[in-house]
C-alpha cells in the first residue's frame, strides 16, 4: 500500500545500491515478464507506488546528495534522497529547492519527479518540472539515458511522433499553473526547447527508472513573514486568492475552520489564507506582509514574524492531509461495523484537482453542491493561489453500494473540473485514482497519443502498468475490500473508532510522517524505532499495514498468532509518540498491547513479561517481606546479578536498579502520624488556654473528626477534605517507581506542594466502607466489620501490565484501584497528582479505554494532573524559587504525546530554568530498554537527542528528566544525573528563601 485507497501485493522488494543494480533487477524482470514499480517514500496518493511485480525501494541506499554547486545553483541527487536533506545541504549557501510538498520531511526527490510535485511555494518557484535540469534514467530495455533539452536522451521515434502531432499538442492542454494530469508531451514542442527531462517529470515511473537528477536551486529569502488572512468562508477566501498573486507572495494557502483546532490562535473567521512573504531583512518581509494585508479585503488578519510561531501555523497546514481523514460530523448513512457512529472516515480518491485560480471560488461552490447531491462530506484545503484543492471525502469504500457511489461521484467530479477549465490532478498525479477519467479531460485522441508515447519508452509494458495509460479501474484493488466487515473482538474500547479495531487500523492512510529520519523541530517523538533501524516494518505505518494484513488474512494467515506482526511490534517502544505526532492519531502502543494480549493468550510469554511486566507485584512482595537491603546486596554480586538478568530476560548490559530501603509511602505515613500528633497536641493546648487559641485555620476540625465526610455521609468540597493542614487538598499518587525505586522524588514533591500551600494526601491502602477520612488511613465510625482484618493494596496505573499485553491482569489491578479510589472519585474536583509521566498517561488514556464499561475510570482519568499542572491550577499565587540556570534534558515521550507540557514549560520559566528540552525518546521506555535484544535500539534512540544534549551542557546546567526511564537511561549511558523538576525545586527551597507565596507546613 501507499497513501492511496489501493492495495496490491508485490512478488518482492529490491533495494538497489546503484544504477547497475537497477539495470540488473530490470533485466531479470524483463526476462520473466514481471512488472517493475519504482518507489521513493511511498506517499503517493493515487496508487502509483503499488504494484504486483517487483518494487524498487530507492530510499534504503540510493538516497544521497551527490553534489551541490552553490555558484551554479544546482545539486545532483539520487532518487531516494529526502527533500529535507537537500534543503539542509543547500541552506548554508542561502539556497533551497523550490517545491516543498507538506510531506517534505520524508518525500523523496525521485517521487517528486515521478509525480511532478509542487508544494505550498509553487506560486513563487513552480513545480518540480520547473526545477529539473537533467535526469539519468535506466530505460525499459536496460539502456542508460541522460535526458535533457533538444531531444537529449529521447527514445527512437519520439521526435517523429511529436512532430506529427504538433497541432494537437499546441491546443490540447489546458493553460493553468497546476496541470499535472497526463504526460507532459507539450514540453517536447520546439518552442519549449524539446525538453525530454521536463516531459519525463510526472510520468509516474511508466517511462523509465530514475537513478540520478540534476536539479536547480533558488535563493532562499533571508527573512520571512506570514500573513494569516481571515474570511467568512472558504469560497470568499478562494475568490480573494488570485487577486493577491500580483503582489508577489511566496505562498497563498487556504484552509477552512473545520480543519483547524479551536485553540489554534488564528484571527476571527471561517476560513484563512496563509500568505508568506520574503525579504532581505525581517522588517522588509514584515512590510511586504503588511502591504498584502492592506490590499486584501479581509475580515481579520494576523502577521507572524516569529519563526517558531510560523512553524506552529504551518504545521496545521502540513498535517491537514492526515487530520482531514478523521473529522467528526453529524448525519450520514452507517458503514458496516457502525463506523459512522463516531464520526467520518474520509479518504483520498478525489484529492488534488486544479482549476485556473480566478475560477477557484466558483469551482468550490459547485464542488460543495456536488458533494451534497451525493450525500458526501469533505473539507477542501490547499494551494488556493494555484487553484489546486486537496480534499478527503467520506466515501464508503467497503460496501458495494458505497463503492458504486464513489465511482459515480468521481465521474461527475471529472466533468465538473473540466467545465471550469481544470486538471484532474494538480499535484499528486493520476495513478489509478484518476487515469481512467483522462478521456474526460483530454479526449480520446490525446489519450491515444499518450499510449503511443508510452509504447516508445516501454514497448513491453513492464514499467508500472495500469497507471496513466491503459489504466486499472478506479474502483478495483481497493485496500478496504479485504478487511473484515464485522467488528473484531478486542479488549480496549477504541472510543475514537466506534469500538472497531478494524477502523482503528484503517486510521493509517500512509502519509508516512512516521518515516522522518530526524526529529522535526526538535520536539516530535514519532517514530524512534524507525529512525534507529531505517526499516519500514519498524515505522508506525509499517506496523499498521502489517496489522491490516493480519486482519485481511490473505498474506498474514495466522491472525493474532502471527510471528511477522509480533516481530515488527517487538521494537515498538510504546512511546505513544504516534498518538500525537501522527496526523490521524494512530496509537501503536495500544495496538501493540492489544496484539500481545491475544498473541500470548494461553501460551508461555517471554521471561521479561513475567519479570518486568509484573514489576509492581514483585516490588510489593519485597516491601512486604522487608527484604530490599537483601535484594540490593544480592544484585551487587555479579554472578548472581548475571543469573538473575538471564532468568528475567533482561539485557546483560543493564544494571539492576537499587530498591529503596524505605518506600515513599512508609516515609509519608511516619511523617503524617508525627504531624497529626503534633497538631492534636497543639489543639489541646489551645483548648486549655481558652477559645480562639490553637487549632487549625478558622478552628477547623481534627482529621477524622466530626466535620469530615464519612460519619455523616454528606458531600463535601475536595478543598475542605483536610482541614488544619494547609489549603487546597491534593491526592499524590505513589506510582511504582516513586514508591519503590526513587522515593526522593515523592518526598521532594510533597515539600514543594506544601510550600505552595497545598495539603497533600495519599490514596488509601484499604477499601473504605464509610467514605474517605481526611488522612486516607483512618477508618470510619465503629460499626460491624470495622475491626475485621482487611488485605492492604496499593493503587496502580497498570502500566507495566498494559505495555506487555497482560490486559486481564491490568484490568484486575485497575478495578482494584478504582475500588480504593471510589470514595474520593465521588468528591468534587479532587486532583490526583501523578509524578511519573508514563503513569499519568496510563491513567488518562489506558484506564478509560481498557475499562470503558466502568464510569469510575473516566472520573479518575479526568482527575489526573501532573506536578506542574497541580501547582498552576491549585496554587496560582505561588511563585517558585528562582534558580536562573540553564536546563537540558528531554520532555518525556508520554508527556509530549498524552499530557502536554505547557504547564511544565511555564513552571520552568517561572523558576528561571532556561532553554528548551530535547524531543525524541530516551530509548529505555519502561521495560523496553531492559529487555534482552533491545539494547542497541535503545542506545540509538538515546544518542539521537538526549545524550548529545546532556554532553553539550556545561556544569551549571540542570539535567531535567521527569520520567524514571529517562533518569535511568542517563545513569546507564552518561556520567550526568537527571532529576525530576520537583527535586530541583525542593532543593532550591531548602537552600534559600522562596520568593513569594505561602510557606505552608514544614
Amino acid at each position: 500500500m501507499d497513501a492511496s485507497n489501493y492495495r496490491r501485493v508485490p512478488l518482492g522488494v529490491v533495494a538497489p545500491r546503484d544504477s547497475d543494480d537497477v539495470a540488473a533487477a530490470l533485466a531479470v524482470c524483463r526476462a520473466h515478464a514481471v512488472p517493475v514499480v519504482a518507489r521513493g517514500g511511498g506517499t503517493s496518493i493515487a496508487g502509483q507506488a503499488t504494484g504486483t511485480g517487483v518494487v524498487l525501494d530507492f530510499t534504503r541506499h540510493m538516497n544521497r546528495i551527490v553534489a551541490l554547486d552553490p555558484d551554479a545553483r544546482t545539486a545532483v541527487v539520487q532518487p531516494g534522497a529526502v527533500l529535507d536533506r537537500l534543503q539542509e545541504a543547500a541552506a548554508p549557501h542561502g539556497l533551497r529547492f523550490g517545491p516543498d510538498p507538506s510531506t517534505h520531511s520524508r518525500c523523496t526527490l525521485g517521487g517528486m519527479i515521478g509525480n511532478n510535485s509542487c508544494g505550498s511555494h509553487s506560486v513563487a518557484w513552480g513545480t518540480t518540472a520547473d526545477s529539473v535540469r537533467e535526469l539519468s534514467v535506466v530505460g525499459a530495455g536496460g539502456d542508460t539515458r541522460r535526458l535533457g533539452r533538444d531531444w537529449q536522451g529521447a527514445p527512437d521515434g519520439l521526435r517523429a511522433l511529436v512532430e506529427s502531432e504538433l497541432a494537437l499538442l499546441r491546443t490540447g492542454f489546458p493553460d493553468l499553473p497546476r496541470r499535472i494530469s497526463g504526460y507532459a508531451l507539450d514540453a517536447l514542442l520546439p518552442e519549449r526547447g524539446a525538453d525530454v527531462a521536463r516531459a519525463f517529470c510526472g510520468s509516474e515511473g511508466t517511462w523509465g527508472l530514475l537513478t540520478e537528477a540534476v536539479v536547480r536551486l533558488v535563493e532562499a529569502p533571508r527573512a520571512r513573514a506570514l500573513a494569516v488572512l481571515a474570511y467568512p468562508d472558504e469560497s470568499a477566501a478562494a475568490d480573494a486568492a488570485a487577486g493577491l498573486l500580483p503582489l508577489g507572495p511566496l505562498t497563498v494557502e487556504g484552509m477552512a475552520a473545520d480543519l483547524v483546532p479551536a485553540d489554534a490562535g488564528l484571527p476571527r473567521g471561517g476560513a484563512w489564507l496563509f500568505v508568506e512573504t520574503g525579504g532581505g531583512s525581517p522588517s522588509e518581509a514584515r512590510a511586504h506582509a503588511d502591504t498584502i494585508v492592506r490590499a486584501a479585503d479581509v475580515q481579520d488578519a494576523l502577521v507572524v514574524t516569529d519563526p517558531a510561531g510560523q512553524r506552529a501555523l504551518w504545521r496545521l497546514r502540513e498535517d491537514a492531509s492526515g487530520t482531514a481523514t478523521r473529522m467528526p460530523y453529524a448525519g450520514g448513512d452507517s458503514l458496516p461495523g457502525g463506523s459512522r457512529g463516531f464520526g467520518g472516515e474520509a479518504w483520498p480518491g478525489w484529492e488534488d484537482c486544479a482549476v485556473p485560480p480566478a475560477r477557484l471560488g466558483a469551482y468550490l461552490r459547485d464542488f460543495r453542491a456536488l458533494l451534497a447531491a451525493h450525500g458526501l462530506h469533505g473539507t477542501p484545503y490547499g494551494h488556493f493561489g494555484d487553484g489546486c484543492i486537496h480534499v478527503r471525502i467520506d466515501f464508503d469504500l467497503i460496501s458495494t453500494a458505497g463503492v458504486a457511489r464513489f465511482r459515480r461521484f468521481s465521474e461527475q467530479a471529472a466533468h465538473l473540473v473540466v467545465s471550469h477549465g481544470g486538471s484532474l490532478s494538480g499535484e499528486h498525479g493520476d495513478g489509478q485514482a484518476r487515469a481512467e477519467l483522462l478521456p474526460t479531460m483530454y479526449g480520446a485522441e490525446m489519450v491515444r497519443l499518450f499510449e503511443r508515447a508510452k509504447d516508445l519508452w516501454d514497448p513491453d509494458g513492464l514499467l508500472n502498468p495500469g497507471m496513466l495509460v491503459r489504466p486499472h479501474r478506479l474502483d478495483e484493488n481497493l485496500r478496504f475490500a479485504v478487511l473484515p466487515h464485522r467488528p473484531v473482538d478486542v479488549e480496549f474500547g477504541y472510543p475514537a473508532d466506534g469500538g472497531d479495531f478494524s477502523a482503528a487500523v484503517r486510521r493509517c492512510v500512509g502519509v508516512a510522517k512516521c518515516r522522518t529520519t530526524s526529529v522535526q523541530g526538535g520536539a516530535d517523538v514519532m517514530c524512534p524505532s524507525f529512525r534507529a533501524t531505517g526499516e519500514e516494518e519498524h515505522s508506525t505505518r509499517g506496523r499498521a499495514r502489517l496489522l491490516h494484513e493480519m486482519l485481511a488474512g490473505e498474506i498474514v494467515t495466522d491472525g493474532w498468532r502471527s510471528t511477522e506482526v509480533r516481530d515488527a511490534l517487538d521494537l515498538c517502544l510504546s512511546c505513544k509518540g504516534c498518538r500525537s505526532d501522527c496526523p490521524v492519531g494512530v496509537d501503536m502502543a495500544t495496538y501493540k498491547a492489544e496484539f500481545l494480549h491475544h498473541h500470548y493468550a494461553g501460551r508461555r510469554r517471554p521471561a521479561a513479561h513475567y519479570a518486568l511486566g509484573r514489576l509492581p507485584f514483585w516490588l510489593a512482595a519485597v516491601t512486604r517481606t522487608r527484604s530490599a537491603r537483601l535484594v540490593n546486596s544480592l544484585a551487587s554480586m555479579r554472578p548472581l546479578a548475571a543469573l538473575a538478568k538471564r532468568l528475567a530476560g533482561v539485557a546483560p548490559e543493564r544494571e539492576i536498579p537499587r530498591l529503596a530501603p524505605e518506600t515513599f509511602s512508609q516515609w509519608w505515613s511516619t511523617r503524617f502520624r508525627d504531624r497529626v500528633r503534633a497538631y492534636v497536641r497543639e489543639r489541646r493546648r489551645g483548648e486549655e488556654d481558652g477559645p480562639g487559641r490553637g487549632g487549625g485555620p478558622g478552628g477547623a476540625d481534627v482529621p477524622g473528626g466530626g466535620g469530615v465526610p464519612g460519619g455523616s455521609g454528606e458531600r463535601r468540597e475536595a478543598g475542605e477534605l483536610f482541614p488544619g493542614f494547609g489549603g487546597r487538598t491534593v491526592l499524590l499518587w505513589p506510582d511504582t517507581f516513586t514508591e519503590h525505586l526513587e522515593p526522593s522524588v515523592g518526598r521532594a514533591a510533597v515539600r514543594v506542594l506544601e510550600a505552595a500551600g497545598l495539603a497533600v494526601l495519599l490514596p488509601p491502602r484499604t477499601v473504605m466502607r464509610h467514605g474517605p477520612i481526611g488522612d486516607g488511613v483512618t477508618r470510619g465510625p465503629l460499626r460491624f466489620g470495622t475491626l475485621l482484618p482487611r488485605r492492604r493494596h496499593r493503587v496502580c496505573c497498570g502500566l507495566t501490565y498494559v505495555s506487555t499485553g497482560q490486559l486481564d491482569r491490568a484490568r484486575t489491578v485497575l478495578r482494584r484501584t478504582l475500588d480504593l479510589m471510589e470514595p474520593y472519585l465521588a468528591m468534587d474536583d479532587l486532583p490526583v497528582v501523578v509524578l511519573e509521566p508514563s503513569c499519568a498517561a496510563a491513567l488518562r488514556t489506558d484506564l478509560p479505554e481498557l475499562l470503558h464499561d466502568d464510569p469510575r475510570a473516566a472520573r479518575l482519568a479526568a482527575a489526573v494532573v501532573t506536578f506542574a499542572e497541580a501547582l498552576e491550577r491549585y496554587a496560582p499565587g505561588w511563585t517558585p524559587p528562582r534558580l536562573d540556570r540553564p536546563a537540558v534534558g528531554q520532555t518525556h515521550c508520554h508527556q509530549h504525546a498524552v499530557l502536554g507540557d505547557g504547564a511544565e514549560r511555564r513552571l520552568r520559566d517561572a523558576a528561571g530554568l532556561t532553554g528548551p528540552l530535547a524531543g525524541g525518546c530516551c530509548g529505555l521506555a519502561g521495560d523496553f530498554g531492559f529487555e534482552k535484544g533491545h539494547e542497541e535500539v535503545s542506545r540509538a534512540c538515546a544518542e539521537e537527542q538526549l545524550l548529545p544534549a546532556v554532553r553539550a551542557a556545561d556544569d551549571t546546567a540542570v539535567i531535567l528528566a521527569d520520567g524514571f526511564s529517562c533518569r535511568t537511561q542517563l545513569a546507564h549511558l552518561s556520567d550526568r544525573r537527571g532529576r525530576h523538576l520537583a527535586e530541583v525545586l525542593a532543593e532550591a527551597l531548602e537552600n534559600g528563601p522562596q520568593e513569594g507565596g505561602p510557606a505552608g507546613p514544614a
